[in-house]
This record gives structure tokens, C-alpha cells and sequence, in this order.
């Protein structure tokens, strides 16, 4: 995906191809920091808008011009997450970060079945998990930007602190402040990759049997299910409790039989893409304690889910 800012004489400046090879970090870090991939595309493209609204001379003066790129990334996700607050107090229901698919998955998506450039794919890891993103959610901003670029992307606290514009001991305490965010959410012993897909293979097919007893086996005894849907489309509430939980997912696809359940990779964790005449109406991501799922989150709002879609 090229930017729009290249001009035609972009091949006489030497510095070019290492620019663009930022572009996947930029991604990265931006959709970390952001929750959405829609919004970290934005911040990349005026990133780049930055760079290139310099003169030659300017750039060709940076002696780190993948680390001017983050910085300044940085500091719009900075800028946008002081605002997004804002923003989602007035949400309609539940806000839940954008979900996104395996990167081939992506790929194949966002090309209509070509392959798209590497430089377009989120990389997948625990830090995009959605159980990951929803605690980053209750953190400021300063601590979001903070924990994400020292404790995920490794950078030191010195360089954080140009970008959050405190001290490297701010940033520190402000990193430290973050991680006892992550331990108090209580997140319980990770499960095994395969014992993860295998629960949610159980899941789906208690699901489309209509098998409540199954489906109340599989819960977690304080299970949460949440829905986002931004407004835009019906949504159920919040509800707890595996036995009300199992209720609502039976309630449902009796009352809309043609559900289509389809297992695939939701931000790097087995998931499931809820399917309704022919078109993606919702995508479900799950947590898990031991052998069960103690939460699930579906992700409803159509504005979300334009990295699933095809064409």
C-alpha cells in the first residue's frame, strides 16, 4: 500500500526504501496503542504526510529516520487516545477494540483475493490479543504509550520520555502503573494454543446444536459475554453467568436459524466469525480459564469489521 505523498522524483532520494520499510512498524505500534486499525491506518498516513511536508534537506539531516517516524506515530496515537476518551463516552453501548484477522487472512481480505504488500499486516501476538487490548483500555493514555514502546517494542525509557514529554522516571513509574493494571485484571494461567482452538471447536458445534448443557460445560461458572455495536446494529446486553450466557447464545441463533459459524484467527487467538446470508455479521473473540471461557467478546459494529470483508 504506497502513500500518497511520494513524489516523482522519490528515486533520487536515497533514504526512501528505508522509509517505506517502516511501514509495518508504524502499523504495529499504532494499532496497539490505538485499538483500532482503522484509526492506525490514519496515523501512518500523517506520519508520512510529516516526513514528506519536510524538505530534502530535512530529511537527509535525520540521522534515524525510522526512529523520527515512531516518535512522531507516537504522538499522534498520543494526541488521538487524549480525544478518544472523549469520543466514547458517548459511544452507543459497548466499545470494544476493532478486531483483525490472521495477516494472510487480512491480506486475502483487504485484496479481494491477491496478496497484499507485507508491510500492511499487523503482527500477531499476545499483545493484540482482545483480552489484551480491552485491559490497555483502562489505562491513560500516558501509561497506554508508555507500557506499550518500553515493555512490548523495547524501547528505553529515555526515548519514551521525547515522545510523552515527562522524565525517563515518569515514564518508568508511568510503565509501572500500567503493568499493575495488567495483574489486577486477573488474567488467569494461559491456555495452550491447541487446547484454546480445541475449546472453541467445542464451543461452535454446542452452538449450532442448540445443546445448552454443553454450552453451560464449556462457560466458565462467571462467564462474560460482551457485544459492540456501535449503534448500528441490535446487540445484547452485557450478560454474566454461564447458564445466561449459554441462554442468550441458544435464544439467538433460534431466532435467526441461517447463522453461519466459521472458525478463524481473531487478533492471533482462535476465534469465530459469525456469518448471516453471505455477509459477516459479527466477530467473536474469546478468553479463556483452564479449559473453559470465562469471556467472549462479539464485535458487531460494522465500521469494525471492514478488515473481514472481501471485494
Amino acid at each position: 500500500m504506497g502513500t500518497p505523498y511520494e513524489s516523482a522524483d522519490d528515486s533520487l532520494d536515497p533514504t526512501l526504501r528505508a522509509i517505506m520499510s517502516e511501514r509495518r512498524q508504524l502499523i504495529n505500534v499504532a494499532y496497539r496503542l490505538l485499538g483500532s486499525l482503522a484509526d492506525a491506518e490514519d496515523v501512518v498516513q500523517e506520519t508520512y504526510a510529516r516526513w514528506y511536508a519536510m524538505s530534502r534537506e530535512q530529511r537527509e539531516a535525520i540521522a534515524s529516520p525510522g526512529g523520527w517516524l515512531t516518535k512522531v506515530a507516537s504522538r499522534v496515537c498520543l494526541d488521538l487516545l487524549g480525544s478518544a476518551r472523549a469520543r466514547r463516552e458517548s459511544y452507543v453501548g459497548e466499545w470494544l477494540p476493532e478486531p483483525v484477522p490472521d495477516h494472510r487472512e487480512w491480506a486475502d481480505a483487504r485484496s479481494g483475493g491477491r496478496a497484499a504488500d507485507p508491510a500492511d499486516r499487523v503482527t500477531l501476538d499476545e499483545s493484540v490479543s482482545m483480552a489484551f487490548l480491552v485491559v490497555l483500555e483502562s489505562m491513560t493514555p500516558a501509561e497506554r504509550v508508555a507500557f506499550i514502546l518500553h515493555d512490548v517494542f523495547r524501547y528505553s525509557f529515555a526515548e519514551v520520555a521525547e515522545i510523552v514529554g515527562r522524565t525517563p522516571a515518569a515514564c518508568r513509574q508511568l510503565a509501572s502503573s500500567a503493568r499493575r493494571r495488567m495483574r489486577a485484571s486477573d488474567a488467569p494461567a494461559a491456555t495452550p494454543a491447541v487446547q484454546r482452538a480445541a475449546i472453541v471447536r467445542r464451543f461452535k458445534e454446542a452452538w449450532e446444536a442448540k445443546d445448552i448443557a454443553a454450552l453451560v460445560d464449556l462457560l466458565d461458572p462467571d462467564a462474560v459475554g460482551l457485544a459492540d455495536g456501535g449503534g448500528l446494529v441490535s446487540t445484547v446486553p452485557l450478560t454474566v453467568g454461564n447458564e445466561e450466557v449459554a441462554r442468550q447464545l441458544v435464544i439467538l441463533i433460534t431466532v435467526v436459524p441461517d447463522l453461519m459459524l466459521v472458525e478463524r484467527t481473531v487478533n492471533g487467538q482462535p476465534g469465530l466469525v459469525v456469518e448471516h446470508e453471505g455477509a459477516i455479521a459479527s466477530v467473536v473473540a474469546f478468553d479463556f480459564a483452564g479449559d473453559r471461557i470465562s469471556r467472549f467478546w462479539s464485535v458487531r459494529n460494522p465500521d469494525k469489521l471492514r478488515p473481514w470483508t472481501t471485494g
